[in-house]
């Protein structure tokens, strides 16, 4: 089976490069492609065979912003020949399912969710891009092509993998298109962590971790944390630090970028992770519960799938203040275990991903484009 790996980009070490790593971890001789990269900045893929676009030369000169490529981004992706491969497995958010399979081969697609720059973020991509206002109609232009195209490369795709049942119902609704849902990874290490011996004090701060844009609703938390007089810790970095910092009272403290082998520590001295934004899915909240430590989350998307309602946290209806401290109030009338908030985690631990991914993959090829979702959860 000759397989190749499929990303959108890989500008950093996140959430979809963590699935990325672990496709790389089952196949570590199969050659990753996407537009740009930032080789240096991507752990366990520095080592990788990743292959780039001639995109990459103006992702340098653009000092390594890609959102500005993402017109220019599918042309890229269909220009990159797969003809020697007969499983094409792409992990994609945006743009990464549009690569052009050769007829001889099946593609497999992972959906972190439908291209939400162009269905959902438009605005917010024309903010965070920074073109001059005086272009945003044409980029506006350009997004509106770019839904065509999404909706056209759904063709290519012989099978998708949802992230979660929220991703499943997007894809549904979007491309009209079934999947199976494989939950994102939980890498081992957090599993190994020592848990604590009873649930966290009262004057354990609490925490949210997260990339610092608007959706995140980072503000929502400050405002609870400035009102109650709430100990939090921000871990992050973003283009929204420097509002956020203005906002932020004495109770809050801003940790800044947190490497990968701190954050086992850091989840386990804290009272509780923050989810206040709505996600498709998110391996946070999955790393906190697999180091024992709660979480109270906004009641959308991923976390209904990943969040056990006060057995592993609580949640909170609305995104407001008052809705928010409401559910802190709750949350400090309930007792957690760690061990059962743990136990819960393992679900969705790495090992389990990779077995169910292998399975698919091997049965699709084995019967050369079905789709078997029978055959995940084994």
């Amino acid at each position: 089976m000759r397989i190749a790996l499929v990303a959108d980009w890989l500008p950093i070490y996140a959430g979809a490069e963590h699935v990325i790593a672990e496709f790389h971890e089952l196949w570590p001789d199969a050659p990753i492609f996407t537009t740009v990269a930032n080789i240096g900045a991507l752990g366990p893929l520095d080592h990788a065979d990743i292959r780039v676009t001639k995109l990459q030369r103006w992702y340098r000169l653009l000092g390594k912003r890609h959102r500005l490529l993402l017109p220019w981004m599918p042309r890229a992706l269909e220009g990159i020949d797969l003809s020697a491969y007969d499983i094409i497995l792409s992990s994609s958010h945006a743009v990464g399912k549009g690569i052009i399979p050769p007829s001889t081969a099946v593609h497999v697609c992972y959906c972190h969710t439908p291209m939400r720059y162009a269905w959902e973020m438009e605005n917010e991509y024309l903010r965070r891009s920074r073109f001059p206002r005086i272009l945003h109609r044409r980029l506006k232009r350009a997004l509106t092509s770019l839904r065509r195209w999404d909706l056209t490369t759904e063709k290519r795709v012989d099978c998708f993998l949802a992230n979660s049942t929220e991703t499943q119902n997007r894809i549904r609704s979007v491309y009209g298109r079934e999947s199976t849902v494989i939950y994102p990874p939980v890498q081992d290490r957090f599993f190994q962590f020592p848990l604590s011996s009873d649930a966290r004090g009262n004057a354990a701060p609490y925490l949210a971790i997260g990339r610092l844009v608007p959706y995140k609703r980072f503000d929502l938390l400050i405002a609870c944390a400035n009102t109650h007089n709430v100990s939090l810790r921000i871990a992050g970095t973003g283009p929204e630090e420097a509002r956020l910092k203005q906002m932020a009272g004495p109770t809050v403290e801003f940790l800044g970028y947190v490497p990968e082998e701190d954050l086992p520590a850091l989840y386990s001295e804290s009272r509780a992770l923050f989810l206040p934004q709505h996600e498709d899915a998110g391996i946070v909240p999955l790393e906190a519960q697999a180091c024992g430590t709660p979480v109270i989350a906004y009641a959308r998307g991923g976390a209904l799938d990943t969040v056990e309602a006060e057995k592993t946290g609580i949640f909170f209806h609305e995104q407001t203040v008052e809705a928010l401290y409401e559910a802190m109030r709750v949350f400090t009338q309930h007792t957690f275990d760690p061990r059962v908030i743990r136990a819960h985690a393992q679900r969705f631990s790495s090992s389990r991903f990779r077995r169910q991914v292998a399975d698919v993959v091997a049965e699709i090829y084995k019967h050369h484009g079905s789709c078997y979702p029978q055959l995940v959860g084994k």
